[in-house]
């Protein structure tokens, strides 16, 4: 039976809930500190890109087998405006905030696996796992 947790994101105290649910949950299927730093630095850069641009939303987490492989998939769903163009949202240094556009990419660079589907009106969807 698989445990998935959900955690609402409305203000940046929910962030750090999610962060913590995060090590928590990374710890518990025994990944390295190394890939705990990493993943829990990518949900809370895309945490808080939820919050900033998207108004907020829902963090899922869902810890993973296949066969002896362990991971921890981290889903971050909002319902605002959406990305206009995500290739150029993924490109380094592109921002439409005061950040330094690290955001996107910089999370896909700390996981194993990232998605993203987005669309001008429709929200954000961002998938991101981490395998041991």
């Amino acid at each position: 039976m698989v445990n998935i947790e959900a955690i609402s994101v409305a203000d940046s105290g929910d962030i750090v809930a999610v962060r913590h649910a995060v090590r928590r949950q990374a710890v518990e299927i025994n990944l390295s500190l190394v890939d705990q730093t990493k993943i829990v630095t990518a949900a809370s850069e895309l945490a808080r890109n939820m919050l900033l641009y998207g108004g907020g939303g829902k963090v899922t987490l869902e810890p993973l087998e296949k066969g002896v492989r362990r991971g921890l998939r981290v889903q971050f769903i909002d319902a605002g405006p959406g990305i206009p163009d995500v290739d150029l949202a993924m490109r380094d240094g592109f921002t439409t905030g005061n950040g330094m556009g690290l955001g996107l990419g910089g999370a896909k660079r700390l996981v194993n696996e990232f998605s993203i589907e987005s669309a001008p009106g429709k929200g954000t969807r961002v998938t991101i796992t981490r395998w041991r």
